[in-house]
C-alpha cells in the first residue's frame, strides 16, 4: 500500500531520515512508534507532501485515498451529523448531483448509491460519533456550539467515517477519555483499509495493530505482531548484534595479529595478504547503544498519616448553585490506588478538585487530615505556562533557599541536562514539559498524588519510567488517564463517576472495557439515535420518477417492519435489565449478593447478544424489502 525508498530528509540542522526504506502490507494496521523528536509526526508530513524530502521516493497506489486528522474541525453553522456524513466525499457529491441531475443519469447515481451503501450512512456516523463519546443530542448540534477538544474528535470521526485508503492518526487517544481510547481500539482493530498510527498507548498497539514499525536513527524497521512482540523481537536482535559484534572483534584481532606477526616474511606474504583483504571486507558492527530514560523522582512521604486520609459522608460538590456531584460516601488511606473512571463530564476533574482541596463541599461532610499535602497534576498545567519561563527559573521560585548547583543538579534529576536549565518552555518538547511538572509536584514528598492524564506527552519509555516511580511511591494515588495500560499496573481499586455521583466499580479493567464497548454498541445501534437527531435528514434516494413499484415486495414491507420493531422492544428490554445488573453490581448495599448477580448478568449478556442478532436481522430485511419495492 505505501511504499518508501531510500527516504533522506534532513531540516533544522539535523538528519531525520538516512536512506530509510520500507514496505507496508495493504489492509495492515501499523503503530509508528520511536521516541519523542525522532521524526514520527515529520514522517506524516512526508507521506502527505506538506514536506518535500531531500532524496528518496514514498509511492502509493494511483488515486489512493489518505485521511488524517490534523487540526480540530473548524467551527462552523453545519450540525454535527451533516459535518460527519460530507466528510465522505463520494456520497456528498452524488446526494448534490441527483438535485439537478438529467433523468438519463438518474439510474447511474442510484447504482452508485447503493454500491457504497449510502442509506446506511446516518447510522454509520452516529455509531462513530456515539463512541467517541457524543449524544443523541448532539447530533443536531452546529459545529459552533463545541470547544476544540470535541471538534479534535469530530476530525477524528470524519477520518474515520470516510474511511481513506490510508488512514493516518497521530496520537488519536491524546485528546479521548479512557472510555474513547477503549472504543477507537476496538474499531481500528476492524478498519477496512490501510492505517498507519503514531501512538504511545501499549494497550492500543497490542490491541489493534499487526504491524510495528520502528524509528530510529533515522531508519525504518518494520516488525509483525503487537508492541510486547515487537519488544521481544528487538530485544533479540540486540542480543543477537551485541554477541555478532563481539565474534567479529575477536576474529578482527585475530587476523590483524597474523598480519603483524608474518607481513614480513616471504613465505607467509600470500597469507597476510588474503588476510588483509579478509580484513578490509569485515564491515563493522556498531555497538548497540540503548537509550537511557531518565526516571522519575516521586519521594514518599517521609510520615505517614493515621488513616483516613479522607472521608466523604454524603457530600455533595459543584460550582456555585450547580450541584456535579452529590451522595459522596467514600474512603481513602494511605496506601490506596484508586483508578478514576467516567466518561468526560462526568465530573472526574470536578472530584479531584474536591480532594485537592481547590473545591468546598455543598452539603454533607469531608474529614481531612490537616497535615495531608497533596500533589496535583492536571493536563492543564501544560497549557497554562509560561512559554517565556525557563525550567533553572521555576525551580528558583519552587527552592529559593538552595544554591545554584543544588538546582542545576534537581534539574539533571528531573531529566533535564544541562542544556535544558536555561531554554524557553515554548523551546522544551511536550515530554520535557510534562516530566518537570510531574516531578515538581510530588517535589514535596505529598502524601497524595492526584494525576489528571499525566501521560498525554510522554512516549512509551518515560511512561514506563513513571510507572516504576508511582510503584515505588509509598503515598496515596487517584489517577485519571486514557491510559489502559498504567491503569491496570498502577489502581487496585476502581471508583466509577457516573449518574452524578462516585461510587466503587465492581470489577477490573477487562470488567470495565466490556461494559464500555456494551454500552456504546447498544447505543449506537438503537435506531431512535439518527431518527431523534434535530437536523439528520433522511438520506434514502427517492425512486426516479417513473419508475415502477415492485407490488409483491410492497406486500412484505408491513410484517417485516412489525418484525423489526418488535425485536427493538426486546432489544430495549434486553439492555434495561443488564444496567439494572451494572448498577446493582456496583451499588455495595448489593456486596452480598455479588456472585449471584455476576451469574444473572452473565445470562443477561447472552440474552441481549441474541436479542441484538435478531433486532439486526430483522433490520436488514426491512431495508431489503424497501429497496425491493422501489421505496
Amino acid at each position: 500500500m505505501l511504499q518508501i525508498k531510500d527516504l533522506t530528509y534532513t531540516a533544522w540542522g539535523r538528519r531525520f531520515f538516512n536512506d530509510a526504506t520500507v514496505s507496508l502490507p495493504t489492509g495492515a494496521k501499523v503503530g509508528l512508534v520511536g521516541r519523542n523528536g525522532v521524526g514520527k509526526s515529520t514522517l506524516f508530513k512526508l507521506i502527505l507532501n506538506e514536506l518535500h524530502s531531500g532524496g528518496g521516493d514514498i509511492t502509493m497506489p494511483r488515486n489512493a485515498r489518505v485521511g488524517s486528522v490534523s487540526q480540530e474541525h473548524p467551527a462552523t453553522p453545519v450540525t454535527l451529523i451533516d459535518t460527519i456524513l460530507e466528510a465522505d466525499v463520494d456520497r456528498h457529491s452524488l446526494l448534490q448531483e441527483l438535485e439537478t441531475a438529467p433523468p438519463e443519469r438518474l439510474g447511474e447515481i442510484y447504482g452508485r448509491l447503493i454500491e457504497i451503501d449510502a442509506d446506511r450512512a446516518p447510522s454509520r456516523a452516529a455509531e462513530i460519533l456515539s463512541g467517541l463519546g457524543f449524544s443523541t443530542a448532539d447530533l443536531g448540534r452546529t459545529m459552533a456550539e463545541f470547544s476544540g477538544g470535541w471538534r479534535m474528535r469530530v476530525a477524528l470521526a470524519a477520518a474515520l467515517f470516510a474511511e481513506p485508503d490510508l488512514l493516518l492518526l497521530d496520537e488519536p487517544t491524546n485528546y479521548l477519555d479512557l472510555e474513547g481510547a477503549m472504543w477507537l481500539e476496538a474499531r481500528l482493530k476492524k478498519y477496512p483499509h490501510t492505517a498507519l498510527i503514531i501512538s504511545h498507548d501499549r494497550e492500543l498497539l497490542n490491541n489493534s495493530v499487526d504491524h510495528i514499525l520502528h524509528l530510529t536513527d533515522g531508519k525504518l524497521e518494520i516488525y509483525t505482531g503487537g508492541y510486547d512482540d515487537f519488544e521481544r523481537m528487538r530485544a533479540e536482535k540486540l542480543r543477537l548484534l551485541s554477541a555478532n559484534r563481539v565474534k567479529q572483534e575477536a576474529e578482527r584481532a585475530h587476523l590483524q595479529a597474523f598480519v603483524d606477526r608474518f607481513r614480513a616474511k616471504a613465505s607467509k606474504a600470500a597469507q597476510a595478504q588474503s588476510r588483509m583483504k579478509r580484513l578490509a571486507k569485515l564491515q563493522p558492527i556498531g555497538a548497540t547503544i540503548e537509550e537511557r530514560v531518565a526516571p522519575f523522582t516521586l519521594p514518599s512521604p517521609p510520615r505517614p498519616l493515621a488513616p483516613p486520609l479522607v472521608r466523604l459522608e454524603g457530600a455533595s460538590v459543584g460550582y456555585d448553585a450547580k450541584t456535579i456531584l452529590k451522595g459522596l460516601n467514600l474512603r481513602m488511606d494511605i496506601d490506596d490506588r484508586i483508578g478514576l473512571l467516567g466518561v468526560n463530564g462526568a465530573g472526574k476533574s470536578t472530584f479531584a478538585k474536591l480532594i485537592a482541596g481547590a473545591l468546598e463541599i455543598q452539603n454533607g461532610h469531608i474529614h481531612r487530615d490537616k497535615r495531608m499535602q497533596v500533589g496535583w497534576f492536571h493536563q492543564h498545567q501544560i497549557e497554562a505556562m509560561d512559554p517565556d519561563d525557563t525550567p533553572l527559573e521555576i525551580i528558583r521560585r519552587a527552592m529559593p533557599d538552595a544554591t545554584e548547583a543544588a538546582r542545576r543538579s534537581k534539574l539533571a534529576q528531573f531529566g533535564l541536562g544541562y542544556d535544558k536549565t536555561e531554554t524557553t518552555v515554548a523551546n522544551l518538547s511536550g515530554g520535557e514539559r510534562a516530566r518537570l511538572l510531574l516531578n515538581m509536584v510530588a517535589m514535596r514528598a505529598p502524601h497524595m498524588l492526584i494525576l489528571d492524564e499525566p501521560t498525554n506527552h510522554l512516549d512509551i519509555d518515560s511512561r514506563r519510567a513513571l510507572l516504576d516511580a508511582l510503584n515505588d511511591y509509598e503515598g496515596a494515588v487517584i489517577l485519571i488517564t486514557h491510559d489502559r495500560s498504567l491503569m491496570e499496573m498502577v489502581a487496585d481499586r476502581l471508583w466509577l463517576a457516573a449518574d452524578g455521583s462516585v461510587k466503587p466499580f465492581d470489577g477490573d479493567m477487562d470488567d470495565y472495557a466490556k461494559f464500555v464497548l456494551d454500552r456504546a454498541r447498544v447505543a449506537a445501534r438503537a435506531p431512535t439515535q439518527v431518527r431523534d437527531a434535530p437536523a439528520a435528514k433522511s438520506t434514502t434516494p427517492a425512486a426516479p420518477a417513473g419508475k415502477p413499484a415492485n407490488r409483491d415486495a410492497q406486500g412484505l414491507i408491513a410484517p417485516l417492519q412489525r418484525k423489526m420493531e418488535s425485536a427493538e422492544q426486546a432489544l430495549a428490554r434486553c439492555t434495561k435489565s443488564l444496567a439494572t445488573l451494572d448498577s446493582q453490581l456496583a451499588d455495595p448495599a448489593f456486596a452480598a449478593k455479588a456472585e449471584d448477580l455476576t451469574r444473572q448478568r452473565g445470562r443477561a449478556q447472552d440474552q441481549l447478544d441474541v436479542a441484538e442478532a435478531r433486532w439486526m436481522e430483522a433490520a436488514e430485511n426491512f431495508e431489503k424489502a424497501k429497496v425491493a419495492a422501489g421505496l
